[in-house]
């Protein structure tokens, strides 16, 4: 049987795939940067009794695959942990890398909820690496 995580008089299993990009997409996302983006979206995700289950920092995107609770809505949560980890950037690597708080993220961002597919969407996050290496291949034999 399936186990649920429960709320005080809710059952529930939220889980939800979220891509988002840098503003027009610059690859930034690398070293040093990516090691404190790791760690800066997971102490965000446990304020907000937030779980991250599979994650994946690429150099122009990130792929996480969260699991919300339902008094949270969607929007907000992307929203905070996309304006929350943009501050901690700035602050950290703000006057080496030209970081500024409130032009790291682009505006929006996709999501899609994974239902049944959850073993599909974890491979799909896990892999996607290697994907964009063999998209960039192709694109550049065209």
């Amino acid at each position: 049987m399936k186990e649920y995580n429960s709320l005080s008089h809710t059952k529930w299993d939220c889980k939800y795939h979220v891509v988002f990009i840098p503003k027009r997409r610059k690859k930034i996302i690398y070293g040093q940067v990516r090691q404190s983006l790791g760690e800066i979206f997971h102490a965000l995700a446990a304020q907000k009794d937030v779980e991250i289950l599979e994650g994946h920092l690429m150099r122009d995107h990130v792929h996480m695959c969260l699991s919300i609770p339902p008094k949270y809505a969607v929007s907000n949560v992307v929203g905070y942990l996309k304006g929350k980890s943009a501050i901690a950037l700035a602050r950290s690597f703000g006057r080496q890398r030209n970081f500024t708080g409130e032009s790291f993220w682009s505006r929006g961002y996709f999501v899609a909820t994974v239902g049944l597919d959850e073993a599909i969407v974890r491979a799909y996050i896990q892999n996607q690496e290697a994907d964009d290496e063999r998209y960039e291949q192709m694109k550049f034999r065209i």
